[in-house]
């Protein structure tokens, strides 16, 4: 694999771990089964009030209601273009789709580790960065004792690789 190779996916495919096509599926079946059920709850209630022109709890259910739906539809797509990651054997040691990289900020002198993931998975708060952000794109085709320099909003960062998963 090419260092810093671009990654276009074919046919707009969403490629997911399977962490996250699961993650997906989970909050699809959420909203269709029971957040759906709870606003059509909330509307007939508050239908249930009277005249509805002012009445500000069936404006509010309304319009999570047109959110949630939104979301469903959103999600729908998503998973139809999904693909499930599934990690190559030539790909064991090189920043993939799906990798735990371990590195080191060769300026600060800190470790970190995080999950490169497509943009749909992504989540800092667990670690899970995009392959499209700035560090998760710049490590991406490298390998374990590579020096890696990302240009981020924060300034230049560099970095070596000291584990690939």
């Amino acid at each position: 694999m090419a260092k810093n190779q671009e990654h276009v996916n074919n046919n707009d495919e969403l490629l997911l771990t399977k962490e996250g096509l699961e993650k997906l599926e989970k909050e699809l079946d959420h909203l269709r089964t029971t957040k759906r059920k709870e606003i059509a709850d909330r509307i007939k209630e508050a239908i249930s009030y009277g005249d509805i022109t002012d009445n500000a709890e069936y404006e509010d259910a309304k319009n999570e209601q047109a959110f949630v739906e939104g979301r469903i539809i959103t999600l729908e797509k998503m998973l139809r273009r999904a693909r499930l990651l599934v990690k190559g054997e030539d790909e064991d040691h090189h920043v993939v789709l799906g990798s735990k990289v371990k590195v080191k900020d060769l300026i600060k002198g800190t470790e970190h580790e995080y999950t490169i993931v497509s943009t749909a998975e992504a989540d800092p708060n667990e670690k899970k960065i995009s392959n499209e952000s700035p560090v998760g794109g710049a490590l991406m085709g490298y390998t374990i004792g590579d020096e890696v320099q990302v240009k981020a909003p924060a300034g230049t960062l560099k970095y070596r690789i000291e584990d690939v998963n």
